[in-house]
């Protein structure tokens, strides 16, 4: 059962199966008292009353092998588990339901038409019969408890079995007690009262049964459960980072239930990001109910993509690096600039192919007649070892804390480290600014004082700056 542990499982299972075992050791008991009255008194009624806990019998045993059966984890052959053998369990007790209805119509009608069988009602009779509707009530009352506690729809035909059993049962014991107070009355009709209300029963049974029957033969049918659809995918699209819920299938094997989902999720969102928003689907759905979920992730394009997206995603599916991407309105055509990385190996063709491909891939998704210019890098797969340049490191830091009365949205500059890689001079440093500063303005502070640092040391290929807030610094 979905939610529960192992431990939790088990002593469910345990639970159903000694209920449904108690339920067939109470109908062998039922048959035997019913056989021995229909010997003894010769009464068609406690006769049929003795068919009827046969039949009982036989849905018992039924129940309890299906839940045997249905409670078994899954395996190769049975990737669903074994849950429908408990739902084609209760659909069989259910027509094993009907024809005790069909069975009791019938015999009220012969009586009422063609006139009643010899009886020899006795008080006995009466008690035995009365004890055996007390134990149908009985376990009636612990399969229905059981069948809630763990909902089960074979333990909830069981229970209704023997519930309708107390009910034809109550019949026989009208005739029976009718028969018995006509003859010392001596008024014969009254015998004919187990006929009439035979058939008051039977209607309940098939009415209850056909309900019953219907939620079996859904189960059968992966009819999913009324508005359960319609839940789940209200659910799923109001989840985050979904776009839009694309599909929503669910259908129940016994008490277990597997949704299907097919979602849609931004293009550009990264692997991580879409196995998050797959995780939460899953969260929102357990919270209606306990499912085996599977989710299918759709990338989609927004409907308010902005233009970046667009070309990042487009980067993306083609397996580029690209940065540095900006774009302008250029004589009414979009002008747009970006770097692209290429494997380092690469030759000249090899990498103008690729940003050749990428060209004609923006323009024909954006604008026809854009221009696209691509700057070519070596993506830098190799870690090359690096020396330390301290001297510099200091006088750089030097420099930087000498510009805050140029620029004061600049507070401090620290954490300055030069490094000599490959005869090349790099340098890396964290600035604290102005936390409320817009990051365009965070950004074009940074490409000043880069500007500034290279030009005060021409020997510098690169400076990276890192901005954090003054309050983190």
């Amino acid at each position: 059962m979905p939610g529960m542990t192992s431990r939790a499982q088990e002593h469910a299972s345990h639970e159903k199966r000694l209920a449904a075992l108690e339920s067939v050791g109470s109908a062998v008991l039922l048959v035997s008292l019913k056989v021995f009255l229909s010997v003894v008194t010769g009464s068609l009624g406690i006769l049929s009353e003795a068919l009827h806990s046969i039949l009982d019998l036989v849905a018992a045993v039924i129940t309890y092998l299906s839940i045997r059966v249905a409670d078994k984890p899954a395996d190769a052959q049975h990737l669903y588990g074994h849950g429908k053998v408990e739902n084609f369990s209760a659909f069989v007790e259910t027509g094993l339901l009907l024809l005790t209805a069909l069975y009791i119509i019938w015999e009220a009608c012969h009586r009422l038409l063609f006139g009643t069988a010899a009886i020899h009602p006795s008080l006995m009779a009466i008690g035995i019969l009365t004890l055996g509707m007390g134990i149908d009530l009985f376990r009636a009352r612990t399969l229905g408890r059981v069948a809630k506690k763990y909902p089960s729809e074979a333990l909830e035909a069981d229970a209704l079995h023997f519930s309708t059993d107390v009910w034809s049962t109550f019949v026989v014991i009208l005739g029976i007690t009718g028969a018995w107070l006509g003859i010392k009355l001596r008024i014969p009709w009254l015998d004919r009262l187990d006929a009439v209300a035979a058939l008051g029963v039977a209607g309940v049974i098939i009415w209850t049964g056909s309900r019953l029957g219907k939620r079996t033969l859904d189960a059968l049918l992966d009819v999913a459960p009324q508005g359960l659809h319609e839940q789940i995918s209200i659910a799923v699209g109001q989840t985050e980072g979904v776009l839009q819920t694309d599909r929503v299938r669910v259908r129940r094997a016994g008490q277990r239930y597997f949704v299907d989902v097919t979602i849609s999720v931004p293009r550009t969102a990264s692997l991580e990001q879409a196995h998050a928003a797959s995780d939460a689907v899953e969260r929102s759905i357990a919270r209606i109910i306990p499912a085996d979920v599977m989710v299918h992730v759709e990338p989609r394009a927004r409907n308010d993509e902005h233009l970046f997206e667009t070309i990042r995603a487009i980067a993306q599916r083609r397996g580029l690096a690209i940065h540095e991407l900006s774009a302008h309105q250029l004589d009414g055509h979009l002008f747009v600039e970006l770097h692209l990385e290429v494997d380092e190996e690469s030759s000249l063709r090899e990498a103008h192919l690729r940003a050749t491909e990428l060209e004609e891939e923006i323009r024909a998704t954006t604008d026809a007649g854009a221009v696209v210019n691509i700057h070519i890098e070596p993506l830098g797969a190799r870690i090359p070892g690096a020396e330390e340049m301290k001297d510099l490191a200091e006088a750089v830091q030097n420099f930087l804390n000498s510009l805050p009365p140029e620029y004061p949205e600049l507070a401090d500059c620290h954490d300055v480290r030069v490094r000599n890689v490959e005869h090349k001079t790099l340098v890396s440093c964290h600035c604290a600014m102005d936390g409320r500063l817009p990051i365009t303005d965070v950004h074009d502070l940074t490409a000043l004082l880069e500007s500034r640092v290279r030009a005060a040391f021409p020997q510098i290929y690169r400076l990276t700056i890192h901005p954090e807030p003054v309050e983190d610094a």
